[in-house]
């Protein structure tokens, strides 16, 4: 089979070669170019992108041509800065605590690799996400990976039937700790950086968005922060750059730790309370997308994920709404709202 492989250079991707082309498949490697952030500082810029730096490129390059396989290099700067970094930080003004992992995925990364399958002569598209796709009668189910602790199908609830009509994940069944025992054995080159994997959003170098963040949102405005029945308690130094749920606020002193519970853009107020006393029964949910393409039935017993990685909470979806079993904390309005049956991943929106 001819396969269309996202190179990123990393190690996911570069075992994913070797297991590919061990079994006699006929590769093409594709890498993108996205965009870096011009205003970081001169020593950031080092890092460039996280998901495409120098060292992941000259890594791809290597493994491709070690492997005797063509690599395409696809500059996606524009589109990534326009549907990706954009949206996150018009969310952020607005108040919302957006994905842009999830928006990428939609708008960016499987939009334009499904669309060079023709172009590559290629059948299938294999990626390096820790989930699995498995048929169910006549349909394609999206799973957990089996790595619980690297499971990525959180991130993958846009995707549609036939989307997964064409897509493999070859890591779905396998663990971590086995793909680095896959790297050793097939002598991938490796680094420091390559074992820490860091989780952080990919377009600014530093560990946290705080700096990004107040490079490109101007006229931050610091305000007050209140309790529910309006007591200051501190100042905070722009709402963009908290979000719901957030411990460290920089108020010192206290007894009881507060957490943030909600933003009052209007009134340029961050409103906090104790830690763990505010709870919530029911979330709205838009933008809703089903991998079967049609909405199930009213009063659906599930689970749901509120967060990658976050433990699964039963409910009811009904109506647009996800009715947890037991409350929880407030949640971040423009996190994604991931809903399962079992271990498949039946659909998901924008928590509101």
């Amino acid at each position: 089979m001819r396969i269309l492989l996202a190179m990123s250079g990393g190690i996911d991707s570069s075992v994913i070669a070797y297991m590919l082309k061990e079994k006699g498949h006929d590769l093409v490697g594709v890498r993108f170019n996205l965009w870096t952030d011009p205003l970081a500082p001169a020593e950031a810029q080092l890092l460039s992108n996280k998901c495409c730096d120098a060292q992941s490129a000259a890594r791809a390059k290597h493994i491709s041509e070690t492997l005797e396989f063509p690599l395409h290099t696809i500059d996606l700067s524009e589109t990534f800065k326009r549907e990706v970094v954009d949206y996150y930080l018009e969310g952020c003004k607005a108040g919302r605590t957006v994905n842009p992992c999830v928006q990428c995925n939609k708008c960016v990364r499987f939009e334009a690799l499904l669309d060079l399958l023709k172009d590559f002569d290629c059948e299938k598209l294999a990626t390096g996400h820790y989930a699995q796709i498995k048929m169910k009668k006549d349909r394609f189910a999206l799973l957990e990976g089996k790595d619980k602790s690297k499971d990525q199908s959180y991130f993958l609830y846009r995707l549609t039937q036939e989307h997964l009509s064409k897509l493999m994940f070859p890591l779905g069944n396998l663990t971590k700790s086995k793909v680095y025992k896959l790297a050793k054995k097939y002598k991938i080159p490796l680094d420091e950086k390559t074992y820490r994997e860091s989780q952080n959003l990919c377009f600014f170098p530093e560990k946290t968005p705080l700096a990004f963040l107040k490079r490109h949102i101007k006229n931050l405005r610091s305000g007050n922060i209140v309790t529910r029945d309006g007591k200051i308690v501190g100042k905070h130094k722009g709402l963009p750059l908290y979000t719901i749920g957030q411990r460290r606020i920089g108020i010192g002193g206290l007894e009881v730790p507060l957490e943030v519970i909600e933003k009052d853009i209007k009134n340029n107020r961050l409103i906090v309370a104790e830690a763990g006393t505010e709870k919530v029964n029911t979330i709205c949910v838009q933008d809703l997308n089903w991998i079967l393409s049609i909405p199930p039935a009213e009063g659906l017993k599930c689970k749901c994920r509120t967060r990658s990685l976050s433990p699964l909470k039963k409910g009811i979806y009904s109506s647009n709404k996800f009715i947890f079993s037991n409350p929880q904390p407030p949640q971040a309005p423009g996190q994604s709202l991931v809903l399962y049956k079992g271990n498949e991943v039946i659909g998901g929106g924008i928590m509101q």
